[in-house]
């Protein structure tokens, strides 16, 4: 499990030291404070480690080999013209600073990399071992309905496609899990089943569908982008992507989703949770905090390790504020505009 982040200098971020809860953690801020960056580095960090292990021929990491992977995987995630181009701006040089630590102290990272670097980054706390499962990193936007040509795409031309989209479908393409697990399964998808009317398949050709008792088989692309989201994360499940300990890092989980499926989501997450899967998720949707907020109060709940976090504005770039509570956090400038939005409606209607 990841514990802490200290960052120095990464775009929009002069210092940011956070502590991550083993169990749900949820970044909150509006759009331009970082919030994307801040998974996305965190996620092309610890998918290097993972993906370098399953090539590496030895069981050690090296620097030779992980100065240009993280690099690259930086670089492929994020999609700077070059590295030293996620450094934060400022007149003169800067260097950027990234270090990880983990409930394993041997899977301790650190980078860094200066304005001018491009192709390699200095490693300055060496893990001793691999990461051992591959962390999901899930866009706003669902990519079942472009699985059969993007994949094949980025890897036979010059595309700027952010890698974590590859690495996303990689995965989704994984065989369904048979055996013992398969009741855990059935129950974490169930819900997800019920709100989307029907079953994921892959066919032969590599094309997704939804299966609709009583109907047939519908496209991918015919299926609402919503119910598209919530196929994504059954997909995970099914294959074991999504089982057990990992990671998940989720961009805006609300984006296209009604309340009602957000209602779905919110639940799904304190499910994963306590199956293991630490989950890191950034959004500015007040309903899906509410919702979080009032199932971590039930019993089945009450004992989830949470963490919440908010990005907000300083002279000095992106300030982080972080506590274990809602009440903890006092800049949630975008809910401010929600509420009083709500306010304003009510006076309307006097």
């Amino acid at each position: 499990m990841l514990k802490t982040a200290n960052i120095r200098n990464l775009t929009v971020f002069k210092q940011a030291d956070l502590e991550f809860s083993p169990g749900l953690n949820v970044i909150v801020g509006e759009n331009g404070s970082g919030k994307s960056h801040l998974l996305k580095a965190l996620y092309a960090l610890i998918a290097t480690s993972a993906q370098e292990g399953l090539k590496a021929q030895s069981d050690t990491p090296t620097k030779t080999g992980l100065q240009k992977a993280f690099a690259d995987k930086l670089i492929t995630v994020m999609r700077p013209e070059s590295l030293g181009r996620l450094a934060r701006r400022k007149q003169g040089r800067e260097r950027c600073e990234l270090k990880l630590t983990f409930e394993s102290a041997s899977l301790e990272t650190g980078i860094s990399f200066a304005t001018s670097s491009k192709s390699e980054v200095q490693i300055d706390h060496l893990p001793t071992v691999w990461q051992d499962k591959a962390p999901i990193f899930i866009p706003t936007r669902e990519v079942l309905s472009q699985y059969h040509w993007l994949p094949q795409l980025y890897r036979t031309a010059h595309v700027d496609i952010e890698e974590n989209l590859i690495d996303l479908c990689d995965l989704l393409g994984a065989l369904t899990l048979k055996g013992p697990r398969e009741k855990t399964i059935a129950r974490l998808v169930s819900p997800l089943e019920d709100a989307m009317g029907g079953k994921v398949e892959l066919d032969k050709n590599g094309r997704f569908y939804l299966a609709i008792k009583g109907t047939g088989r519908m496209e991918m692309p015919l299926v609402a982008e919503g119910l598209r989201k919530l196929a994504m994360i059954a997909r995970l499940i099914s294959t074991g992507s999504l089982l057990d300990k990992g990671y998940l890092f989720w961009d805006e989980p609300e984006a296209n989703l009604n309340p009602k499926l957000i209602k779905v989501v919110a639940a799904l997450l304190m499910d994963l949770s306590k199956h293991g899967i630490q989950i890191i998720v950034a959004t500015h949707s007040l309903f899906l905090l509410r919702e979080l907020d009032i199932l971590s109060g039930q019993e089945d709940h009450k004992y989830l390790s949470k963490r919440y976090f908010a990005l907000g504005d300083s002279e000095n770039g992106t300030r982080v504020e972080q506590g274990n509570t809602l009440d903890d956090i006092s800049t949630l400038i975008m809910l401010d505009e929600e509420l009083l939005q709500s306010d304003r409606f009510m006076e309307s209607q006097e």
